[in-house]
């Protein structure tokens, strides 16, 4: 692991980012001399900072939007999940390679994984976007149903990544599912289908602002376990730093940083 290291978050908006306060933070509970600044990325010049990372200028970097996609054509490697996925949205360099790897895909199998949620629930995934196809790829071996406002893009998304999961109407339930909002639902306060959270028996909620979306604020009162958008953007900052570092990440040093930011 080089020292000091030198991270980044990229991405277009990037002001926004609890990433550089997550990172940090985990550095310096670790003692590991570094740091994990924002940098704004605009689409189409991605390669501009792949080539620092081939000169060593920087050891590696999250990707966020719009250049996701941009990050796999222009990695030398992809990870079987960035490969599974078609997204990258963390690069690092190693033996003069330029790796790709997807850990919104990590994340879902640890989130899936967590002790909270029934091992055997099917799960039902909302979205047709990056983030559902990174849960549907961790859902691998579950029983998978999918849905989405714009039904045909779930149909193609399902197609292209696990033929094997079911396509329901949104605004459908399954019974007894862990429901995974892969959607901006909730960022603006709006709610989702009452029938999709009536008939959940845990909740993973991908969305995140300054308040509690109202699917966690529902799933709550209803006594359903749940996680949040920030629980969840932590577990995909922490498999970047354990690819990154090798090291355990400190989860719950960086989930009270990341509440905070």
């Amino acid at each position: 692991m080089p020292s000091p290291l030198r991270l980044a978050v990229l991405g277009d908006p990037i002001e926004h980012s609890r990433s550089p306060a997550i990172h940090n933070a985990a550095m310096a509970h670790l003692g590991i001399e570094g740091s994990y600044v924002a940098r704004r990325v605009v689409a189409g010049t991605l390669s501009d900072v792949i080539a620092e990372l081939r000169i060593g200028s920087l050891d590696g970097a999250n990707v966020t939007m719009p250049l996701k996609t941009e990050a796999a054509a222009l990695a030398d490697v992809l990870t079987e999940e960035a490969s599974a996925s078609g997204s990258v949205n963390t690069i690092r360099m190693r033996s003069r390679v330029v790796e790709g790897h997807s850990t919104d895909v990590v994340a879902s199998v640890r989130a899936f994984s967590d002790q909270r949620f029934n091992p055997s629930a099917p799960i039902l995934v909302l979205g047709a976007g990056g983030a559902a196809a990174a849960a549907i790829i961790g859902a691998a071996g579950r029983e998978l149903y999918v849905t989405a406002r714009d039904i045909q893009r779930a149909s193609a998304l399902v197609e292209r990544i696990d033929g094997g999961a079911g396509v329901v109407p949104f605004g459908v339930g399954v019974s007894g599912a862990l429901l995974v909002n892969a959607t901006p639902l909730g960022n603006d306060g709006t709610s989702l289908p009452e029938a999709v959270t009536m008939t959940a028996s845990g909740v993973i909620d991908l969305a995140y602002g300054a308040d509690e979306t109202p699917t966690v604020a529902g799933a709550r009162a209803a006594g359903l376990p749940f996680m949040d958008g920030i629980e969840f953007l932590v577990l995909q900052a922490a498999a970047s730093f354990e690819w990154w570092t090798g090291v355990d990440a400190p989860v719950e040093v960086m989930v009270q940083v990341a509440r905070n930011a």
